[in-house]
């Protein structure tokens, strides 16, 4: 009888993580072409990540993970963008050309998608602005049922390593723009509206969105 129950505990320990792991499937993006060409001038940053050296590892999300934020409404802290529309942050057009992006004014800004309903988020995508290599700084990702983002939020991502912000000091890396976007762990955090924050970049004071990809699941 020991033996029996000590088998089947250990077949459960096994069986468990392996079913956990088939859970799990690759996210899936479309990615616009490649839009820089040439030498990047070098950028240095205290919190700068390492250059990745070949293919973006795949970034895995629970199996029936859906993309919640295509043509989702936007706003913004800035409520007269200097170029472009905040409808462009969920167009579905991350191309990155002239035509594609909102271009907010300078020192902190965010922007706000609504998915109209509470979800769990997977993960989050953002293409910032990748015709030119440049770092946005004090990148600060949250997700919240407040509109107002003052209770019940989830900071998802924080690059502000000096909290210049003043949404708390974080400890991700900074990191240099390009076409794939940056994918950004959702943890699972669950809200109806996802808020990124940015505050100029190391090319300009401005602050610019191609496109924000929102990928999870309803909330129960």
């Amino acid at each position: 009888m020991l033996n029996r129950t000590l088998t089947l505990l250990l077949t459960a320990l096994v069986v468990a993580p392996l079913a956990n792991a088939a859970d799990k499937v690759p996210l899936k993006l479309e990615l616009p072409r490649p839009l820089f060409a040439g030498t990047p001038r070098p950028i240095q940053l205290p919190n700068l990540e390492p250059a990745r050296a070949g293919k973006r590892p795949d970034f895995m999300v629970p199996a029936g993970t859906s993309l919640l934020s295509k043509g989702k409404k936007v706003t913004s802290s800035d409520s007269l963008p200097v170029i472009g529309e905040l409808t462009f942050v969920t167009d579905g057009d991350k191309t990155g050309t002239d035509g594609t992006y909102v271009e907010l004014g300078p020192n902190p800004q965010w922007v706000q998608v609504d998915l109209g309903s509470s979800a769990k988020v997977a993960a989050v995508v953002v293409w910032h602005f990748h015709s030119q290599a440049r770092v946005y700084h004090d990148v600060v990702v949250q997700i919240s049922d407040d509109a107002e983002f003052k209770k019940g939020v989830k900071t998802v991502y924080n690059n502000d390593d000096d909290n210049s912000s003043k949404l708390g000091k974080g400890s991700d890396k900074a990191y240099i723009e390009d076409y794939q976007g940056r994918i950004i762990d959702g943890k699972g955090a669950t809200g109806r509206y996802v808020r990124l924050n940015s505050n100029g970049n190391t090319s300009d004071e401005l602050n610019h969105y191609c496109e924000v990809e929102v990928f999870g699941t309803p909330a129960k």
